[in-house]
């Protein structure tokens, strides 16, 4: 992603709608399917270990440069343009909020 790419993303995150998506509680099971799309299905584009491939890396470091509902956000609408796609289809909010905790506190694989 170029550098004008990545300022126009992280601007656009920024001036997303400041309502906060909601934090609820997730059950375990739930959890383990998340892991699973994001190592699966997300992996597939950004790398298993999320250290990048087609798509970009997904380190914690990098993950923590967006604010967490931005992040979320993207999650949901994806990035237009570009092969990341919006998966508001098959996750709802308090999903994408889950993922983008994970990826800026709990990914293991990423750091």
């Amino acid at each position: 992603m170029s550098l004008l790419s990545r300022a126009i993303l992280l601007c656009t995150l920024w001036l997303l709608p400041a309502q906060p998506l909601m934090a609820l509680d997730i059950d375990t099971a739930r959890e383990k399917e998340l892991e699973t799309l994001l190592y699966q299905d997300c992996g597939s584009c950004h790398g298993m270990t999320l250290k990048g491939g087609l798509g970009p890396a997904l380190t914690r470091e990098r993950m923590n440069t967006y604010p967490r509902d931005g992040l979320a956000r993207l999650i949901l609408q994806g990035i237009s343009g570009t092969a990341m796609p919006g998966w508001e289809g098959l996750l709802s909010e308090q999903d994408a909020r889950w993922l983008a905790d994970h990826l800026q506190n709990d990914n293991p694989l990423a750091r």
